[in-house]
């Protein structure tokens, strides 16, 4: 366990003090959602592009010129 020595101000600069305290945990609350927002994020782009890929390319054949028949977009050759 790490020792963390914190100097308080004594006098009248303890408002001071006080607001810097609320300030530092207001940017780590910030800080922390927007790290569990930029992970969901990532989290459903992932499953979206995972499912959505092969039919957006289909979707694209199919209103391609020359029309092509659904077994020929799906055929290998």
């Amino acid at each position: 366990m790490s020792s963390k020595i914190m100097l308080k101000p004594k006098g009248k600069n303890t408002k001071k003090a006080a607001t810097a305290d609320e300030d530092d945990r207001a940017v780590a609350v910030v800080g922390k959602f927007v790290k569990e927002w930029g992970t969901w994020t990532a989290k459903k782009a992932k499953v979206i592009t995972h499912y959505g890929f092969i039919p957006l390319v289909i979707i694209i054949g199919m209103n391609s010129e020359p029309k092509p028949s659904i077994s020929q977009l799906l055929s290998p050759v």
